[in-house]
């Protein structure tokens, strides 16, 4: 039995390596001698630059750059000496989880730490950029960041304006003659998990900005302010890319690297099983287990699961996804390639309980373990010619109707 496990971090309670080796444990409970190939996933958010930085190999390094609300922390980033590049996880810098509850509100945050970060990377030489787009606290429109490397933004009276989501609607032009001239002989990839476009009902700030703190009217002022953004560039720079996938990932961070800085966007999965040699791995393998935090319909959009099973289909091969919440509209992850979707809680319990990092590895290697138990069991009691036995001819055996105590959601199985 040869297992691959690309599995993504469950947000807020354990890492995609941690749950990958829970996984693996649960595997080798009931298949002893399983070859298990285990692959640390991230789609552009939390873990990204674990991720990529063990396949790549980088070095390490810590910058002391701006924090989402401007009080100053020191973030890690990869070098790659190499090849000159650098990896960057947003989400060190500006993540949602840097900012207090209380304290969340996009009309103040900024991106300018990451800007700052870039700045650093220059410094080391870096000119080839790869950056991990999601969970941030910020809906700036990058403009922040932007800010950082040498772009001013102006209001009607031509003054500089500030930071923060706040100015969005007070921009009237941009100012580029202070530009870092390094940045032209950079090139940015752009990974993450979403396809929203800058602005709209789909856009930043009215699918995630009420997450990041923002209120109803906060929500019409930044949206407004972001379609203002977009016609700004495209009156004083010439660039139109609102509408590309993807460009409203944090905050409509995607964006600014797109319009300003010529990044291209990918998927976070996909950048990473690149590097990882995903492929390979799935070619040779008989069952693919992959999952996260929470599987629902949006996960078939950019999301690990999808693009993991996805890619195992190719290739024909057995896909099982594991979570810690399961909702009831995941049937479009069925058409994407996952055979099947199981949850991995086993009893009630508190939020708090449920997202423990042990509680949720115990249950992990538990639910794995009925998995494997359940492929063993199959693949040594059903003979190839019974999986050819035509669905038609079985049911034409059933003559008589099932009892009403029997079916439907009154079912009282065992019982007649």
């Amino acid at each position: 039995m040869k297992v691959v496990v690309a599995i993504d971090s469950f947000k807020g309670s354990i890492t995609s390596a941690d749950a990958s080796r829970f996984v693996k444990n649960g595997i080798l409970s009931i298949y002893a001698d399983a070859q298990v190939d285990t692959v640390t996933m991230a789609d552009g958010g939390e873990g990204f630059l674990t991720s990529l930085g063990r396949s790549m190999e980088a070095i390490m390094r810590t910058a002391t750059v701006t924090g989402p609300l401007g009080t100053k922390l020191p973030v890690q980033y990869g070098l790659v000496p190499e090849s000159n590049t650098s990896i960057i996880e947003i989400a060190q810098v500006v993540g949602l989880n840097l900012v207090p509850e209380n304290s969340r509100n996009p009309m103040k945050t900024s991106t300018y730490g990451v800007g700052e970060l870039i700045l650093d990377a220059l410094d080391q030489g870096s000119r080839n950029f790869i950056i991990g787009l999601g969970g941030s606290a910020t809906n700036d429109g990058g403009v922040g960041m932007l800010q950082a490397l040498g772009y001013q933004f102006v209001n009607k009276k031509n003054k500089l304006l500030g930071l923060g989501g706040n100015i969005l609607p007070e921009i009237e032009s941009i100012v580029v003659t202070k530009v870092d001239p390094r940045l032209k002989e950079c090139k940015f990839l752009v990974a993450c998990d979403v396809n929203n476009p800058l602005f709209g009902q789909n856009g930043a700030t009215h699918v995630y900005g009420a997450q990041k703190g923002a209120t109803p009217e906060m929500i019409k002022l930044l949206d407004s302010g972001l379609v203002n953004l977009s016609n700004i560039v495209k009156r004083v720079l010439g660039k139109t890319a609102a509408t590309v996938p993807g460009v409203g990932a944090a905050g409509g961070l995607g964006y600014a690297f797109v319009a300003f800085l010529n990044g291209k966007i990918e998927s976070g999965s996909k950048v990473v099983g690149n590097a990882v040699k995903l492929e390979d791995l799935i070619k040779e393998c008989d069952v693919v287990v992959t999952g996260e935090g929470r599987i629902d319909n949006q996960t078939i959009h950019g999301k690990a699961p999808a693009s993991v099973a996805t890619l195992a289909k190719k290739y024909n091969k057995l896909v099982v996804a594991i979570a810690g919440m399961v909702e009831n509209d995941i049937e479009s992850c069925h058409s994407v390639g996952i055979d099947a979707i199981f949850c991995v809680q086993r009893e009630p319990l508190t939020l708090d309980e449920a997202m423990n990092t042990m509680t949720v590895g115990n249950n992990i290697v538990a639910t794995t373990a009925q998995i494997f138990r359940l492929i063993k069991g199959v693949s040594t009691t059903i003979q190839p010619d019974v999986r050819d036995i035509v669905v038609e001819e079985v049911v034409e055996e059933i003559q008589e109707p099932l009892d009403e105590k029997m079916s439907g959601d009154n079912a009282i199985f065992g019982k007649k």
